[in-house]
C-alpha cells in the first residue's frame, strides 16, 4: 500500500490495459483506469475483431458462387450493408460489456475519461479530478495515419470510419499496402465493390516472404482489385457525388471513398510525456525495456504505444507480465520469438517465423520446401486459386525456422504449427508426423523434395 489513491492507474481500456488491470487487482493492488473513448480499444471496437467479421461477410459471395459446383442451385443472393453493420455493432456493444463487467469484477475503478500527466505521480481527468498512484501504465495504443501535407486529407476516410459507413461504396481506393490496406481491399471487393488499392512500393505487404507477397498479388489480380503499384496521391478533391484522387504521375482515379491505411502512429499526442521526459521514439512510441519500464521509472507502457509488435496477444501478454512482475512477485518477461501473425486478405496469410529473405541472414545453409496446389474445394467449384505452403529448414540442425502458408484456413493452420516451432521441431518431426488425409495442412508433413539450398556467402 502506498499514500496514492491507487498502486497502479492504467490509462486507455483496450486488450493491454485491462488485462494489466485486472491482473494487477487480482494479486490485491488499488488499481483505476481510463478509457475516452469505449473500453476493448482498437482490436474490439475497430479493428481486428469487426474487421474480420467484416471478411467471413465478404467471403460468402465466393461460397454462393461455388455452390453451384457443388449441386446447388441458388436464387441470386442480395447483399444489405446497413444490416451487416447493425449485426456488427451489437456484437461489439456484447464484447465492450463482458470488458467492462470483467473490470468491474476484479475491483478496478473504472473512469470513463480522458486522463493526462501533472506529474510522474499525479493525472488530470477531463472531469477536473486528479488521481495520484505510485505506478502508472500507458496502454493507449495507436491511431490512423494520414499524409499532414496531403491537399485534401479531410475528404479521406481510415479505419475507424470505415466501420461505420452509410452504405456500401461502388467505387473505393485505398492507399496503404500493409495488413489493414490488404484487409480491406477484400472486403470491399468480396462485397461487390470496384476496389483499387495503391502503395507507392514496388510489392505490397512489405517484410512477408517473398512468395506471399507475389501470391496474394496474384490472387487480388484475379479477383478484380486493381493494384497502383510504386505511387501515390498527389492531392483529392471532391467531384460531382464522389472524389478524384490524383496521382504523382497526373494520373487521376475517381471513387465514392478514399481510404488511407498507410500506418499507425503511437496514440500519445497531449499526455504530457514531453514535460516529464519520458525518452520517445521516432514515430512518438515509448521507449521501455523488457519489463515495460520507460525512462520515468514508475512509468509503464504496453501495447501498440510501445510500436514493438503491434499485435493485440502481444498486448495481453506484456500487460500480463507487467502485473504479475510488478504487483504478483512473479516476474517473467515477454519472448518476443516466434510470434504467429496472419493477414485475413481473401486468400488468407499465416505466418511463423523467418521469411525467406532474414532466414537466409541466419542460417549458414537454408533448405526451401515449397509446394503450390490446387485445393480440393476448387476441382469442383472451378475456381482458379491455389493454396501456397512453405517450409524453411535452418540445413545444420534441421530446425524449422519458417513456415508460411497462403489458402483458406492458413492462420488456423499456422497456430498449430507455431507450438510444434516453439518446442524446437525438426523437418524429421514434421515427416514423422502421420498426414491427416485428404487436408490442405496435410502437405505440410508429406513435403520431401527440397526447392531449393541456400548456402550464406563466405564471410
Amino acid at each position: 500500500m502506498t499514500g496514492h489513491d491507487f498502486d497502479l492507474f492504467v490509462i486507455g481500456g483496450g486488450s493491454g490495459g485491462v488485462r494489466a488491470a485486472r491482473i494487477a487487482a487480482g494479486h490485491g493492488a488499488r488499481v483505476g483506469i481510463a478509457e475516452e473513448y469505449r473500453f476493448g480499444g482498437t482490436c474490439v471496437i475497430r479493428g481486428c475483431v469487426p474487421k474480420k467479421l467484416m471478411v467471413y461477410a465478404s467471403r460468402y459471395s465466393d461460397a454462393f458462387e461455388d455452390a453451384r459446383g457443388f449441386g446447388w442451385s441458388l436464387e441470386e443472393p442480395s447483399f444489405d450493408w446497413n444490416g451487416l453493420i447493425a449485426a456488427k455493432d451489437k456484437e461489439i456493444g456484447r464484447l465492450e460489456g463482458l470488458y467492462h463487467k470483467g473490470l468491474e469484477t476484479a475491483g478496478v475503478a473504472i473512469f470513463a475519461e480522458r486522463a493526462t500527466f501533472q506529474d510522474r505521480h499525479t493525472l488530470q481527468l477531463a472531469s477536473g479530478r486528479t488521481v495520484t498512484a505510485d505506478k502508472i501504465l500507458i496502454a493507449t495504443g495507436g491511431t490512423p495515419n494520414i499524409d499532414d501535407k496531403l491537399q485534401g486529407r479531410e475528404h479521406v476516410i481510415t479505419s475507424n470510419e470505415a466501420f461505420h459507413l452509410d452504405k456500401l461504396p461502388e467505387r473505393v481506393v485505398i492507399a496503404g499496402g500493409g495488413y489493414i490496406a490488404v484487409e480491406f481491399a477484400g472486403i470491399f471487393a468480396g462485397l461487390g465493390a470496384e476496389t483499387t488499392l495503391i502503395y507507392r512500393g514496388e510489392k505490397i505487404l512489405r517484410g512477408f516472404d517473398e512468395d506471399l507477397r507475389d501470391a496474394v498479388s496474384e490472387a487480388y489480380g484475379k479477383r478484380g482489385i486493381r493494384l497502383i503499384l510504386g505511387h501515390v496521391f498527389s492531392r483529392i478533391e471532391k467531384a460531382g457525388s464522389g472524389l478524384a484522387g490524383h496521382l504523382d504521375n497526373g494520373a487521376q482515379l475517381e471513387a465514392d471513398q478514399i481510404m488511407f491505411a498507410i500506418g499507425r502512429s503511437p496514440n500519445v499526442r497531449g499526455l504530457g510525456l514531453e514535460e516529464l521526459g519520458v525518452e520517445r521514439g521516432w514515430n512518438g512510441r515509448i521507449v521501455v525495456d523488457g519489463e515495460s519500464r520507460s525512462s520515468v521509472d514508475n512509468i509503464f507502457a504496453v501495447g501498440d504505444v510501445c510500436d514493438r509488435f503491434n499485435l493485440t496477444p502481444v498486448a495481453i501478454r506484456e500487460g500480463h507480465a507487467f502485473a504479475d512482475t510488478q504487483f504478483g512477485g512473479k516476474p517473467w518477461r515477454i519472448d518476443h520469438q516466434l510470434i504467429p501473425t496472419a493477414v485475413f486478405s481473401t486468400p488468407e496469410i499465416g505466418t511463423v517465423g523467418l521469411p525467406e529473405h532474414l532466414a537466409i541472414e541466419h542460417c549458414k545453409v537454408l533448405d526451401i520446401y515449397k509446394s503450390s496446389f490446387r485445393p480440393m474445394r476448387a476441382t469442383l467449384s472451378g475456381r482458379d486459386e491455389k493454396m501456397l505452403m512453405k517450409l524453411l529448414v535452418d540445413g545444420e540442425s534441421g530446425k524449422i525456422v519458417g513456415c508460411h502458408v497462403v489458402g483458406d484456413d492458413a492462420a488456423e493452420i499456422v497456430q498449430m504449427a507455431a507450438i510444434a516451432m516453439r518446442m524446437g521441431a525438426r523437418k524429421e518431426d514434421f515427416d514423422n508426423t502421420m498426414a491427416l488425409h485428404p487436408s490442405a495442412a496435410e502437405e505440410l508433413v508429406t513435403m520431401r523434395n527440397r526447392t531449393e539450398t541456400r548456402r550464406q556467402a563466405a564471410g
